[in-house]
């Protein structure tokens, strides 16, 4: 057996997370058939402004939330970043990008915005952290020291219940004990477990009319086993930013995930 038999055997071999411990059925967007997607108020405060900062129905700033145009504070999350260009080169990956660039509401994605995102992709683990990055820095790189490397498999298309116009890649963590990864992590920092890890990939600029949202529907279907990249996660990142997008200049702490290793700013 060689080398790269014996690396697809023992990739074979990880016990990934499902769609029976995690919540993405759950969370899917209904799109039952002759309904339009409507972007949300959610989505049109906090990322309309930055795709489509004309559309006359951006929701500028609302009642109880710091985000304005869709900025904001400086805060903090630990992420899972993703590697854009390993992304790029999954034939998978590439065959889902051909797939919504043939779709009927194609012109309705913020294809330049992706463009400027290759390198700041990324599942959000534990959010809101607060806006102190060197204090959150020395607490996470203590708790989280032993947790270990983990395997992660990325899957598309997904389109949650929340922030409708935003379209994401869903991440399968592996199982450790009766959860899963992130969950062992997320109980060492001491925060809520949860079962959604989305990386948000494409951004409407409109609402979807039904003929649109019918194509939507069949590519979220069409695409909701099939694999597009799996990777090692063997650190973690404390990402810095003043909106949902990262499309300003972040902050970025990494966290190796292996005792012993150093840790780059």
């Amino acid at each position: 057996m060689d080398g790269a038999v014996r690396a697809d055997h023992a990739a074979a071999m990880i016990d990934l997370s499902d769609d029976d411990q995690l919540g993405y059925r759950r969370a899917r967007t209904a799109l039952p058939t002759g309904a339009r997607l409507v972007l949300d108020e959610a989505y049109r405060h906090a990322h309309l402004p930055l795709v489509a900062p004309r559309h006359p129905r951006v929701v500028a700033a609302r009642p109880g939330s710091d985000t304005v145009h869709g900025r904001h504070a400086r805060t903090y999350s630990l992420v899972l970043m993703i590697d854009g260009q390993a992304l790029r080169r999954s034939a998978e990956y590439r065959a889902l990008e051909a797939a919504l660039l043939a779709a009927p509401f194609a012109n309705k994605i913020a294809w330049d915005v992706l463009a400027r995102r290759w390198d700041r992709l990324h599942a959000t683990l534990c959010g809101g952290l607060g806006a102190d990055g060197a204090a959150l820095l020395a607490s996470m790189r203590a708790a989280l020291r032993e947790l270990g490397p983990f395997a992660v498999e990325l899957r598309g298309l997904f389109s949650g219940t929340i922030n409708l116009g935003r379209l994401y890649l869903r991440a399968y963590p592996q199982r450790r004990g009766d959860g899963n990864a992130v969950q062992a992590l997320q109980r060492r920092l001491g925060r809520r477990e949860t079962d959604l890890y989305l990386v948000g990939m494409f951004n409407l600029v409109d609402d979807l009319d039904v003929r649109e949202t019918a194509a939507l529907d069949a590519l979220l279907t069409a695409w909701w086993e099939r694999p597009l990249l799996r990777f090692e996660a063997s650190e973690l990142t404390l990402l810095g930013a003043t909106d949902d997008l990262v499309l300003d200049a972040p902050e970025r702490f990494e966290i190796p995930l292996t005792p012993g290793a150093t840790t780059a700013t």
